[in-house]
Formats: structure tokens, C-alpha cells, sequence
């Protein structure tokens, strides 16, 4: 990077770490002390990759500042001023992509904007999900798993009742808790799904159903979670359901996920092979 555009975005840097430094501050503890949120340390990483992917891209872009990006920036302090005021988390770590976009507007201009869109948005999924929302996935999906887990466990034909997101054996009764709603698992592995979706597939056709099919992926692999657990309680009572069993049919939830994705993605690939690429045709003497 030339010397003047280094001064110029350094103070910016600069700027925006000293602003933003209690909202980062505060982000980083939330991936550390909530395991719905512990991928937001790889999202940065993941991020800052995509742009150096498109380093060649960048240099090569035609330099055109624009004054839109300066009232971007406006806005989204506005919105960390008010984010702030009402201790609305989300508002304020979502100024800080605002920020960014219109700092990349104002100081170089549409076309690196354009180049640099995708990991700028990816920085979304850093930011957790307002209570307000979590609250209203969480409670459906756990409704949604404890209903799978009871019709599995009728097809092994294990008397079972189920009340809401309680499930009733003959030995024992199991809750499906919000921790066990999936909906930790639906938020990491939609993450996987767009980063998978990137770097196996270049259509973005393909990329968005694989992004899109990690939700019902989801839920199917915590409902098998919440069956396997029903039926190990009910073989060999309430302690099977706990300790080592609980916390590796969580690691079993995300390595069948994994697969399931993997089988969806060579099912596209058979029902709808991707273009083989064109050789460039021979110079002519």
C-alpha cells in the first residue's frame, strides 16, 4: 500500500480501535463465556482471509472516494450512540460493520466496496443474535426436537410421553433445554455452511442452498441427538443421559452434520455437475 494511503487509513484504524474498543472488548468476552457464540474467534481470522484473497483485486481497482461513505460512517455512529443509550448490544457491534463499509466507501470507493462486500458481511455472524430473537428460535426448536425424539423413539418402540419439550419414559424423564434446542449447533453450522459453500463451489446458486440446508440439517441431527439420548436413558437409566454421554453425542451432533452436509453438496454436485472449465484456445502463429 502506497505511503499516503497509509497515512490516511492508519489514523482511521486507529480511530475506530479507540471507539470501538469497549464493544470489542465486550464481544470478545461474550464468544469466550457463551458456547452459542465460541465460533466468533475464528470469524475475524476467516474475514481477514477473504480479503487478502482479494489483495490482487483491491490493488488493482480504480481508486474513486465517494462522500456517500463519509455519511455511512455518520450513520452508524448514530447508531452506536443510540445503541448505547438504550444498551442495545446488537446496534452497536452492528455499527461497527457500518463503519468499516463506509470508511472503504469514503477513502477508496465503490468498486473496492463491491471486491470487498462478502467479508465485510461475513462479519455478521460474529455478532450474536438479539435475546429478543434468540428467545423466539430457541423455544420452537426445542418444541421441534423433543417432537422428533418421541417419534423416534416410538419407531424403537419405547413407551414414551411427551409435554411440551418434556419427554416422559417409563424409568426417568428428560427436558429439552434450551441448550439442547439445536439452535447452538444451527448457529455454528451455518457459519460451516457458507464457509464450506466459498471454497468447494464457486456457483453461488450452490453456496446458498448449502447455506440454507444447515437448518433443516440442524434439526435433524439434534433431534437424533435428543432420541439417542431418550434411548440410552431408557436402556440404562437417568445417569446415561449425563456427564460423558451428554457432552459426546454434542460432538456426534456436529460430526453427523458435517456429513449430512457433505452428502448434500455431492448430491448437487451429481443432480447438477458444475461447467468443466474452457481451455484457452492456441495462439495462432
Amino acid at each position: 500500500m502506497p505511503l499516503p494511503a497509509l497515512l490516511t487509513v492508519g489514523p482511521v484504524l486507529i480511530g475506530m480501535l479507540v471507539v470501538y474498543l469497549p464493544v470489542l472488548q465486550k464481544l470478545v468476552y461474550d464468544w469466550g463465556h457463551d458456547d452459542n457464540y465460541s465460533h466468533g474467534f475464528l470469524i475475524i481470522p476467516i474475514a481477514a482471509y477473504l480479503v487478502w484473497e482479494r489483495r490482487a483485486d483491491l490493488r488493482a481497482a480504480r481508486e474513486s472516494p465517494s462522500w456517500v461513505g463519509l455519511g455511512v460512517v455518520a450513520v452508524s455512529l448514530m447508531m452506536l450512540v443510540a445503541g448505547q443509550l438504550g444498551a442495545e448490544l446488537f446496534l452497536t457491534r452492528v455499527s461497527l460493520i457500518g463503519v468499516l463499509a463506509g470508511a472503504v466507501l469514503f477513502l477508496c470507493g465503490w468498486e473496492h466496496l463491491r471486491i470487498a462486500w462478502f467479508p465485510l458481511a461475513f462479519l455478521i455472524l460474529m455478532i450474536p443474535v438479539p435475546a429478543i430473537i434468540f428467545n423466539q428460535i430457541a423455544f420452537p426448536l426445542q418444541l421441534l426436537a423433543s417432537r422428533f425424539g418421541e417419534t423416534v423413539l416410538q419407531l424403537f418402540d419405547i413407551p414414551v410421553l411427551r409435554e411440551g419439550n418434556v419427554i416422559t419414559l417409563a424409568n426417568t424423564q428428560l427436558e429439552v433445554a434450551e441448550a439442547c434446542s439445536g439452535i447452538r449447533s444451527l448457529i455454528s453450522l451455518l457459519t460451516l455452511g457458507i464457509v464450506y459453500g466459498y471454497f468447494t463451489d464457486k456457483r453461488l446458486p450452490v453456496r446458498l442452498i448449502l447455506a440454507i440446508a444447515t437448518i433443516p440439517v440442524a434439526i435433524i441431527a439434534n433431534g437424533l441427538r435428543v432420541a439417542g439420548t431418550g434411548i440410552a436413558a431408557y436402556r440404562y437409566g437417568q445417569a446415561a443421559a449425563q456427564g460423558f454421554f451428554h457432552e459426546f453425542s454434542g460432538w456426534a451432533v456436529f460430526v453427523v452434520s458435517l456429513v449430512l452436509m457433505f452428502l448434500i453438496h455431492r448430491t448437487l454436485i451429481a443432480v447438477a455437475p458444475a461447467p468443466a472449465a474452457v481451455a484457452p484456445a492456441p495462439a495462432k502463429a
